[in-house]
């Protein structure tokens, strides 16, 4: 992949990497590269590979990318699936996360469905976000006492949310707990969620975004700028890990004009 295919920044130590591609394909490529790039590493150092995968369009299109290009036999049995979030609905519900990644992914890859570790939206709510705590406890390596994730994906919402943690909601980020419940601020739904320790606990955080909509509140996050600390996105800061971004031009058209008002795009 060339440098005229991807933009890549580094916005400082202790800020985040930011990669932007012309198109939504072209970021599913080089995400799916380094992610089974990842993969391969954990099986030659002996060990699991732990990811939380989230919801939305743009992770399917690159759970379907991998799909469709590295599903050879061998290459998925160390990995460890897991969700972001879900819905409170059954696993078969059309806005099932689980459902998603199922059809787009899971179906496709040579691995064991005892791997595959699913938030059940259709149990009760709070036992159901006692119950997957207590599995991240069980199964996710700990640092200080707090699930460390080899990798997360994320993605983000116009009002800033992510995961299903929402500005209403802020308490969410920073509750003991490894998981909550959350309630959708328009519609009500009920939602089951990582906290924000466990999020930003992580050894890798990736957040996935794409679309001119989003593209406000990506540069007020980045550019911390405009109320951003009002976004629970903003939030997300590994302790110990590494953020990045990964945006598509439309999400990223406004990071530069953020950061060099009155200059024009390089």
């Amino acid at each position: 992949m060339t440098d005229s295919t991807v933009n890549y920044r580094n916005m400082g130590p202790e800020e985040s990497k930011i990669f932007t591609f012309p198109t939504t394909e072209l970021l599913a490529q080089m995400l799916a590269e380094k992610v089974l790039n990842m993969v391969r590493q954990s099986i030659i150092s002996g060990r699991n590979f732990n990811i939380a995968l989230s919801g939305g369009s743009t992770p399917r299109v690159l759970f379907e990318h991998i799909a469709r290009d590295y599903r050879d036999p061998g290459i998925w049995d160390n990995s460890r699936f897991y969700w972001v979030d879900e819905r409170c609905v059954p696993p078969d519900h059309p806005e099932s996360n689980y459902r998603m990644a199922r059809e787009a992914l899971l179906r496709y890859l040579s691995h064991s469905y005892d791997n595959v570790f699913r938030i059940m939206g259709e149990e009760d709510p709070h036992r159901e976000a006692e119950r997957y705590g207590r599995l991240l406890m069980d199964q996710i390596p700990l640092t200080e006492g707090v699930p460390a994730f080899d990798l997360i994906l994320l993605g983000i919402g116009r009002d800033g949310h992510t995961a299903s943690i929402f500005p209403d909601q802020m308490e969410l980020l920073w509750t003991d707990s490894p998981c909550a419940v959350a309630i959708h601020p328009d519609s009500g739904q009920r939602r089951i969620t990582l906290s924000g320790r466990v999020i930003n606990n992580a050894d890798l955080v990736f957040f996935l975004v794409t679309g001119e909509e989003k593209a406000d509140v990506v540069a007020r996050i980045i550019c911390k700028t405009g109320g951003f600390e009002e976004y629970p996105a903003a939030h997300i800061r590994p302790l110990y890990g590494i953020l990045s971004w990964f945006l598509d031009d439309g999400a990223a058209r406004l990071v530069n004009t953020m950061q060099n008002p009155g200059g024009s795009r390089g």
